[in-house]
């Protein structure tokens, strides 16, 4: 369990994705408040260890008063695109027995409206997740071009209404600045004209804004490149994913991953040569609806695992 007895998405499956090893080298990338972790080091024995990261300043705090006892977990205050150079300051690359990739945003993160992350809960328009570097979303939206603000809402939000919401937000800010969430959210759902059921007018655009200002489509692909030289033989790559953006750059990553090289026909090289060095495991798993039920945020996840072989010439299944 998290702060507030909050459950992670997809925790069983989570951990079975993993195979965990009592002795095991393991890397949480993206520590929240600990919930993975927690689960994690509850498996692991004495001589097995975990390096849990998160650019999230509060969620290491957190975890440093909530493991302050527990000497196999390493807490490191970074960006998970820097997961290589966190793994290598441990001296374990290439040894890795587990990665885990939880996306997308924590739920304190949402339920804090002084994060500025939730449109059901007016706080300081912020949504960054690292509150010490880069540009917050108000400062992003007093500045904003109209048609750079179309696009980000139509390719990172898929919303088909972004040229509306576009225009009214730069219609807005005009007539006084855009300050918090309750503010952005009203924008927002008077300009969409047709509300979806059980679905906030403002849900396609926050997140479009959150993914954009954090840049987390671009993190995940350099997270995710980085994390296959780090695995060890039997190592496990396993990510959760929340929206179609995501779980897209995943499963394309993963896919060519467990496919054979593409070389030039006629080339005098055997099968094996080309065969891939990691396995597609499994099928991508979601939420039954006993999570659902407990947890209406798991309704979006997705497991996809990515197992590195001993190379062999086998290929990858799933």
């Amino acid at each position: 369990m998290t702060q507030g007895g909050h459950r992670p998405v997809l925790l069983e499956a989570a951990l079975d994705a993993l195979a965990i090893r009592e002795d095991g080298f393991y890397v949480d990338a993206t520590f929240g408040r600990g919930g993975h972790s927690g689960a994690i080091l509850r498996q692991l024995g004495a001589r097995g260890r975990l390096l849990a990261m998160d650019q999230d300043a509060e969620a290491i705090v957190w975890g440093r008063k909530r493991f302050a006892d527990e000497p196999r977990l390493r807490l490191a205050h970074d960006n998970f695109s820097r997961l290589a150079q966190a793994v290598e300051s441990e001296g374990m690359a290439g040894r890795v027995n587990g990665i885990l990739m939880d996306l997308g945003v924590s739920s304190p993160q949402l339920d804090e409206a002084a994060r500025g992350f939730s449109f059901l809960r007016s706080g300081p328009l912020d949504m960054r997740m690292d509150a010490g570097r880069g540009e917050s979303a108000a400062q992003w939206l007093a500045r904003v071009d109209e048609r750079d603000l179309r696009h980000v809402l139509r390719v990172y939000g898929e919303e088909r209404f972004a040229k509306r919401i576009a225009a009214a937000i730069v219609a807005a800010r005009g007539r006084a600045p855009i300050e918090t969430t309750g503010q952005l959210a009203a924008i927002i759902s008077e300009a969409v004209p047709v509300k979806e059921k059980n679905k906030h007018p403002a849900t396609r655009s926050f997140q479009a804004i959150r993914i954009f200002i954090n840049r987390e489509l671009e993190v995940l692909e350099q997270a995710l490149a980085a994390s296959l030289p780090l695995l060890a033989p039997g190592g496990r790559l396993a990510v959760i994913s929340f929206h179609s953006l995501e779980d897209r750059i995943v499963k394309r990553f993963m896919r060519q991953a467990a496919s054979p090289q593409k070389l030039p026909p006629g080339l005098p090289v055997r099968a094996v040569d080309i065969a891939p060095d990691f396995r597609l495991v499994g099928k991508p798993v979601v939420a039954g609806a006993d999570e659902l039920e407990q947890n209406p945020r798991a309704r979006s996840a997705r497991l996809r695992v990515l197992e590195r072989l001993a190379r062999s010439g086998r290929n990858g299944e799933g």
